[in-house]
């Protein structure tokens, strides 16, 4: 997968996989990477499907309808990349904190949903849930920040009060951080996050 390794100063850090939203490149949350942990190793990667030359990292059949075969496909063609990423790089495969917004924070959702350990913890800014009615993974120790929008159109706080209860019940401790915003990713949101992330 395309990709922006940046080694860290400090190798006891987590690595930050960072996750772009539709239309995104791998350039477009470096910046954010910066504001959570300056001193983290940071993998960006931009998503293998087009949608009307936009990048994406999984197929939707309509706004907010998933194409679930083609998103469990590269749900595990990224985890499998994090294991060849891991190996390239020379990070630690076990410390992946991923940072996603908005179809990067939904591939990242699938991951914890398919994956046990595929990520440590994982800061998902406006979120949807990725799948309904499967068995979650253990999450027991793994820790989620999710940033929602009151006014979001396209993610209704229900489904983020949904996806903060499918984690919880599979043992994830998760913050629900409110913004009154809609979609786009708000400044106040990056700080609550880093707030939260240096908690860790």
């Amino acid at each position: 997968m395309k990709h922006i390794f940046q080694k860290g100063n400090d190798q006891t850090k987590p690595t930050l996989l960072l996750l772009h939203g539709t239309g995104g490149t791998e350039q477009n949350l470096l910046p954010l990477a910066r504001e959570i942990d300056p001193d983290a190793n940071v993998l960006s990667v931009r998503g293998n499907v087009s949608e009307n030359g936009m990048p994406r990292f999984f197929k939707r059949l309509a706004e907010g309808v998933f194409d679930e075969d083609d998103l469990i496909a590269r749900t595990e063609e990224l985890n499998a990349f994090l294991d060849e990423a891991a190996e390239e790089h020379g990070f630690d495969r076990d410390n992946i904190v991923a940072v996603g917004y908005s179809n990067g924070a939904n591939i990242a959702g699938s991951l914890l949903f398919h994956y046990k350990d595929a990520l440590k913890s994982a800061i998902l800014h406006h979120p949807m849930v990725p799948r309904r009615g499967i068995e979650l993974p253990d999450l027991s120790g793994k820790k989620v920040f999710i940033g929602a929008g009151t006014n979001d159109p396209i993610c209704s706080a229900e489904e983020s009060e949904d996806l903060k209860s499918l984690l919880e019940n599979a043992g994830a401790t998760v913050e629900l951080h409110w913004e009154n915003m809609g979609h786009q990713l708000s400044m106040g949101e990056v700080k609550a996050a880093a707030e939260w992330y240096n908690n860790l």
